[in-house]
């Protein structure tokens, strides 16, 4: 690696970290209560949680941000695994119908739990909206298995998508009231009301996921060389998909289970990320994605939160405000290139 390249990923990397520091401080500070820096700084240091303040930043505002950091990140990462799994930039999480069936199977999860009195606690809604994550993950698969054009496989994705969107909606419209608030709440999509509790199984669930990730670094740009190039260079290439798959998946899943389906985050970012380390090395875009997709997130839930204060947008709202013209120029570009 020679200098001139170490330089742009060190730029980039530091400018990605001035980026989150910034956002971080502006979102613990803005909202329908503004605080200074000085207050907040207090706050902090003092461990201060029994005042008004204290409750807004130690209970709401922060495990709001590390929340959308994390998540943020994890689903930016998603959403380059499966780029690189399906060799191709529009692939991603909410866009191939992922996100749709774990939004499903959480659906009818809470809906017949809720009805029962029951409250189900984060592992069940991972698992659910994992296995929500598989069922669409399959069926993409078989489909794949039929067409080779990639541009009918990701309009499979969003019909699949739609599918397991329209079976939610039905199954909401015979749900009790109250079920259909908390259901209608979370499937828009939205940080708010995630507690330290959810922080910490998110964290554990996505560094133990980043970590795998990172160490298929390697062999994943063996697979982006070309599958021959790969196998020559002694990576096995079906349990090595098996890996991009369940990675992927678990992101995704995690993603869903606490903020519901966030879109256009896991297509636009690792892009925004290429263009800004023009490279696609994994072993480099794993880390900058995560660090992209937690400044993606953490600006768009900033605007979700302060526009329209204090009526809240549904951050899927805003993130297909940025993202979308992010995914057509893509599209434009390869068409371009053809």
């Amino acid at each position: 690696m020679d200098k001139r390249v170490r330089t742009r990923y060190a730029i980039g990397y530091i400018l990605l970290m001035i980026l989150l520091l910034v956002l971080i401080v502006w979102n613990v500070n803005a909202g329908s209560v503004r605080l200074s820096v000085p207050e907040v700084a207090r706050i902090i240091f003092s461990h201060e949680s029994e005042s008004v303040k204290g409750h807004i930043v130690w209970d709401i505002r922060l495990p709001r941000i590390l929340s959308a950091l994390i998540l943020g990140g994890a689903l930016a990462v998603s959403g380059f695994l499966l780029q690189t799994f399906f060799s191709n930039p529009i692939a991603g999480p909410f866009v191939l119908g992922i996100s749709s069936g774990a939004k499903m199977i959480v659906a009818l999860v809470m809906i017949v739990s809720l009805a029962r009195g029951i409250i189900i606690n984060s592992a069940v809604m991972i698992l659910a909206a994992f296995i929500g994550s598989l069922i669409s993950m399959g069926l993409i698969l078989a489909i794949s298995q039929k067409v080779r054009s990639m541009s009918i496989l990701i309009i499979c994705g969003v019909m699949i998508g739609y599918i397991c969107t329209a079976v939610t909606e039905f199954v909401i419209t015979f749900a009790d009231d109250s079920n259909i608030v908390n259901l209608h709440n979370w499937s828009l999509g939205s940080f708010s009301g995630i507690n330290w509790d959810n922080v910490a199984v998110m964290t554990v669930m996505v560094v133990i996921s980043m970590a795998f990730a990172f160490l298929l670094s390697k062999p994943m740009g063996a697979y982006q060389l070309g599958e021959t190039y790969a196998r020559n260079m002694g990576v096995n290439i079906k349990v090595l998909r098996l890996e991009l798959i369940l990675l992927s998946s678990i992101l995704s899943a995690c993603v869903t289970a606490f903020a519901g389906p966030i879109s256009f985050v896991g297509i636009a970012v690792p892009h925004l990320i290429k263009n800004l380390f023009k490279t696609s090395k994994p072993i480099v875009m794993v880390p900058a994605g995560f660090l992209g997709g937690a400044v993606f997130c953490l600006f768009c839930d900033l605007i979700a939160r302060c526009v329209f204060a204090p009526t809240e947008l549904s951050i899927s709202s805003v993130t297909a405000v940025f993202g979308a013209p992010i995914v057509i120029w893509i599209m434009l570009h390869r068409d371009r290139r053809k």
